[in-house]
């Protein structure tokens, strides 16, 4: 990338750092190895996967960046700040923040009874509240950065009437609306704020959760996904990590934006 001039070219992202949460598999996994070999620091955060994310970081310092795993619970506001805390005590700084760590529970959306307090609770304080609480806490930081950035990894059951349960799709929902109202409340700090929505994303997630571990009825799923989607493809976590990196590297002028990113599914 050419170095920035006058503040009107895309982000210099050599020598930033960027904090990715629930980056042990998937999609956070994809993006913190699109952040490494672009020279970026980078902090691999998981729950319960060490071995995953200690495979992730192995795998970014072949490509060239510098990372560490650390744990934590997004849902706690105590983990939320030691994450940050522990980013900038190791790398001195805090440019870019992906809030991508989710989580889910199958419930028919028909069964009100079966959506417990339990899993609203869950379900909300991983994917909602916990992006609003790395954000805070990130903040600081990324204001002094310059050109803080922050992605959401949301979906397009915050835009359909189905998904894998209610709670999801109302924690995604409000996802969609954090993004937005966060972009208006930080730009004064020179502080971007997108979010991505994926439709099915081809993996071992939705190999175990939707098709249920069976090759069989995952490759049914897909080929179902593929025949209603105008561009005939399941996207992968490297799609999602793109449109991430797109946000990131591109224009400082975009905020608030919300890009679907499903083939056409949803059209």
């Amino acid at each position: 990338m050419s170095q920035q001039a006058d503040g009107d070219e895309a982000m210099e992202t050599s020598c930033k750092t960027v904090l990715i949460t629930g980056a042990s598999s998937g999609v956070g996994a994809a993006s913190a190895l699109r952040c490494a070999r672009m020279g970026m620091n980078v902090v691999v955060n998981y729950r319960a996967s060490r071995a995953g994310a200690e495979a992730v970081v192995a795998e970014a310092g072949v490509a060239g960046g510098r990372a560490v795993a650390m744990q934590g619970d997004v849902s706690q506001v105590a983990d939320c700040e030691r994450l940050v805390q522990g980013t900038v005590a190791q790398f001195g700084s805090l440019d870019i923040l992906v809030n991508n760590a989710g989580t889910t529970t199958f419930v028919p959306h028909d069964d009100l009874e079966g959506l417990t307090e339990d899993i609203w609770l869950q379900t909300l304080g991983v994917n909602l509240m916990g992006a609003f609480y790395m954000t805070r806490a990130a903040v600081p930081h990324l204001k002094q950065s310059g050109q803080g950035c922050v992605v959401m990894t949301s979906s397009i059951a915050s835009q359909t009437a189905s998904g894998s349960s209610i709670a999801y799709c109302a924690s995604k929902a409000g996802l969609n609306s954090l993004t937005r109202t966060l972009a208006k409340a930080l730009g004064k700090d020179g502080i971007r704020v997108n979010a991505v929505l994926p439709g099915l994303i081809d993996g071992d997630w939705a190999f175990n959760t939707w098709g249920g571990g069976d090759p069989e009825r995952y490759e049914d799923l897909k080929a179902q996904f593929v025949q209603q989607t105008p561009l005939a493809h399941v996207v992968s976590p490297d799609d999602v990590a793109e449109a991430i990196m797109s946000f990131i590297e591109g224009s400082p002028y975009v905020t608030g934006q919300l890009l679907t990113l499903d083939g056409g599914f949803t059209l």
